[in-house]
Formats: structure tokens, sequence, C-alpha cells
């Protein structure tokens, strides 16, 4: 019987998708202080690839709030050496 960690490590897609995951979350941790403290549950590490980085944000106010952090942000990202481009917000729909 396999471990889902060794099932993953077996798919070369699934290890790719997983190792975007960790990625993006690690560029999250990486900003999260630059991020006011009210905001933290409201923001999801979202997909990332080909430069660009997605964030998952709870609300529309939010997001407005997060986008004039955006300068910041990148910066931070560029410094620590993330291959991140563009950083996209996206909103998230309540779940029902």
């Amino acid at each position: 019987m396999f471990s889902l960690e060794q099932a993953v490590g077996a798919a070369p897609n699934l290890a790719a998708l997983q190792e975007r995951i960790r990625v993006s979350r690690a560029c999250l941790e990486l900003v999260k202080p630059l991020i006011p403290a009210m905001l933290h549950k409201q923001i999801q590490a979202g997909p990332i690839g080909d430069g660009e980085w997605c964030l998952l944000v709870g609300s529309a106010s939010a997001s407005t709030k997060l986008r004039q952090l955006l300068p910041v942000i990148q910066k931070r990202l560029t410094e620590s050496g993330a291959q991140i481009n563009s950083i996209r917000l996206k909103i998230q729909q309540p779940q029902h």
C-alpha cells in the first residue's frame, strides 16, 4: 500500500503540482509580515506558475487593501529570489 506522498512522488504531474503548492505557500509565509494581521485570515495562497502568483482573498474590501500593498509584496518576493513577475488577486466566493 502506498502513502499519498509516495503516490504523488511516483506521478511526475502530481509531484510538479505538489511543488507549486509548496512554493505558493512559502511565498505567502514570506510576505505575511507585510500584511496587516487583520487580513491574514482573509488571504490564501493560490495558483502559481509562469511567473504569476494568485492570492485568494476573502472579500472585496480585503482585496482593495491588499492591492495597495502589492508593490511592497512584489519587492519582497523579488529580493528573496522568487520568480514572480506579477501578482493577481482573486476574490473567493463565499461557500454555502
